[in-house]
């Protein structure tokens, strides 16, 4: 992997593009629209430009390097699943009892020698160029601006390298860092983080904390920063781990924090814990912008590089996005991590239109009562877990979670009202649905026992059942019915909204005898017949407090909010590509796609 690009011809089709593009819209719209396609490939744009401030990069962009599933395989080198059989059979080491249990570990103990970083006095190929601070300019890096709304220009496959006050621990993390000028970045690490914390000990002391941020080397670098490794742990030692070898780390220039020997870009600076200012918005992997906040600011004290750097992008928004196959492999590693706190967790899905933290199915075996419940509470108690909003357990007998159809019936035939258990819990920094910030609602859903008994009283077509739908309220626009041979189907219904849906919902019971399951969503924005997008609209738009009624049927109200819900924060809009660029760039069969690839996916806003 010591040349990414030619690793990536060789074993990852990459596509190489090399018309002049725009670093601003341009170059992110096709990534968005590749990595959206069947056969999804890495892309090298070898001449970025920057119409807007008449820059010609001297170095070119890399994007989509997780295209797809096998790609990512082949970047790790073996399948995740392996490596989490590696991390069991460490978690379940036992002292040898003899000297031939001894032997048999040898190989074993062996191999963990290679999970240390190794650190170098020597400098590293990626300080073969240094720019001192006096001629820094990030101008010079072609650094994206994805969407029309973002507040500038972002790095977003920044692997941002920190360390706590007193040096004992350091942490790699991925935070998106936003370009304010020629050597000002906006540090967007959210309060639960480590590098925030390490902040903090840094804003007590009233010292400038030392941050380096690094672009491109080994994928697996970036991977592993996004890893939700437990508190304290440097995520570099789970990099040795898969790799089996040790990462080389060099000392940065300006500070003593460490970063791989191999990166290709490397910015080095200091955040005043007194200077604070507002970052975004910014279109998030959510698929919203989050909105304008007040965060950290690095101030760049020197820049290194490679004599020939690639610099590493990605590009977020709505599903499916290269984070799709990065969080698959991190779901599949981490397995066993989990089951320490839940034993009996046989498997654990985070399927990507869920955006990961907001929905999770598990299975299970079932031991007792209150078992399924009793893992909602441990899921919602330990590290990056506790951000998960919805959580639906089935029992081992369940069809593979994966399968989202069969899994999808297997839990509409077990869904009980009396199994649904809703709280309030620690919520992730860039959830917009909450009431307040970093605290909502929660949703978890015990499916682990036999079918209910119970179905639909009295089946209607759906437009028998939109009819006398229009009946009760006429904003009612359209209906749906999914999986209606099931105990509890589910109706979809869009509308016009022009009230707080609980009052729909109220007016609704009438039809009680119809009904199971009843989701409502905003008409406009939403196809009632694309499955996959209605689950990433409505998981990312409730707050289960809030927002779902358990009886006479369960009722969500996935719309958007206002304060007609009493709702008075800022709801943030869609991430949407910009029209001009998608015609222009389909003009100059830069990309391929037609209406219903738009509408499927929703690059632009329709209805």
């Amino acid at each position: 992997m010591q040349d990414v690009v030619q690793w990536l011809k060789d074993h990852g089709n990459l596509k190489i593009i090399n018309e002049p593009l725009d670093v601003e819209l341009e170059i992110p719209h096709i990534a968005y629209v590749e990595v959206k396609t069947d056969n999804s490939r890495p892309i090298l744009f070898s001449n970025p430009i920057n119409k807007k401030k008449n820059i010609q990069y001297d170095m070119p962009v890399l994007m989509n390097i997780f295209a797809n599933k096998e790609l990512t395989e082949k970047i790790f080198d073996k399948h995740p699943d392996d490596v989490a059989q590696g991390i069991d059979k460490l978690l379940k080491i036992k002292p040898p009892e003899g000297f031939l249990e001894k032997l048999k570990m040898l190989p074993d103990l062996i191999a963990l020698k290679n999970v240390f970083p190794k650190r170098s006095k020597k400098r590293g190929t990626c300080q073969e160029i240094i720019i001192p601070k006096s001629e820094v300019d990030l101008d010079k890096l072609p650094i994206l601006k994805t969407w029309e709304g973002d507040g500038g220009a972002f790095i977003t496959m920044g692997q941002v390298y920190t360390q706590s006050l007193d040096g004992s621990m350091q942490n790699l993390g991925m935070y998106r860092l936003q370009q304010y000028d020629k050597n000002h970045l906006g540090m967007h690490w959210q309060i639960h983080k480590d590098a925030s914390h390490f902040f903090d000990q840094y804003q007590k002391a009233g010292k400038k904390m030392p941050v380096t941020v690094a672009i491109g080397g080994d994928p697996l670098y970036i991977w592993c920063g996004q890893a939700p490794m437990p508190h304290g742990m440097f995520e570099m030692l789970l990099y040795g781990f898969v790799r089996g070898k040790n990462a080389q780390l060099v000392k940065s220039i300006s500070n003593d924090i460490q970063i791989p020997n191999d990166v290709d870009i490397v910015i080095e600076g200091f955040v005043d814990p007194e200077n604070l200012k507002i970052e975004g918005p910014f279109g998030d992997h959510t698929g919203y912008y989050t909105l304008e906040e007040p965060y950290p600011v690095l101030e760049v004290e020197t820049i290194t590089m490679k004599e020939k750097p690639v610099f590493q992008a990605t590009v977020v928004g709505k599903p499916p996005l290269e984070d799709k196959y990065m969080g698959w492999a991190t779901e599949r590693i981490f397995l066993p991590m989990l089951k320490p706190m839940a034993p009996d967790l046989l498997d654990y899905y985070m399927p990507e239109n869920g955006v990961f933290h907001n929905l999770i199915l598990g299975k299970m075996k079932t031991l007792y009562k209150g078992h399924a419940q009793q893992f909602m509470h441990a899921f919602w108690g330990v590290g990056q877990m506790s951000f998960v909003k919805h959580a639906i357990f089935v029992n081992e007998d369940a069809p593979k979670l994966d399968d989202d159809l069969a899994i999808t019936e297997y839990i509409l035939n077990r869904l009980d009202p009396k199994k649904i258990l809703i709280t309030q819990g620690i919520i992730d920094a860039l959830d917009h649905t909450a009431n307040e910030t970093l605290v909502g609602g929660k949703l978890g859903i015990d499916a682990t026992a036999n079918e209910v008994a119970d179905a639909i009283k009295t089946p209607l077509s759906d437009e028998s059942l939109l009819e006398r739908m229009k009946e009760v309220d006429g904003n009612i626009l359209e209906c749906r019915q999914y999986f209606s041979h099931t105990k509890n189907p589910i109706c979809l219904i869009t509308v016009h909204k022009v009230q707080s849906m609980q009052n729909m919902i109220a007016k609704l019971r009438v039809l009680k005898e119809h009904i199971k399951v009843l989701i409502i969503v905003d008409k406009i924005n939403n196809d009632i017949n694309e499955p996959y997008m209605l689950i990433w609209r409505v998981v990312n738009n409730i707050d289960a407090q809030r927002d779902i009624v358990l009886e006479p049927f369960i009722a969500v109200d996935g719309t958007n909010k206002s304060t007609v819900d009493g709702f008075n924060r800022t709801w943030p809009g869609d991430t949407f590509c910009t029209k001009e660029v998608l015609d222009s760039l389909q003009e100059r069969k830069l990309i391929d796609i037609d209406e219903a690839f738009i509408k499927k996916f929703g690059l632009l806003p329709f209805n």
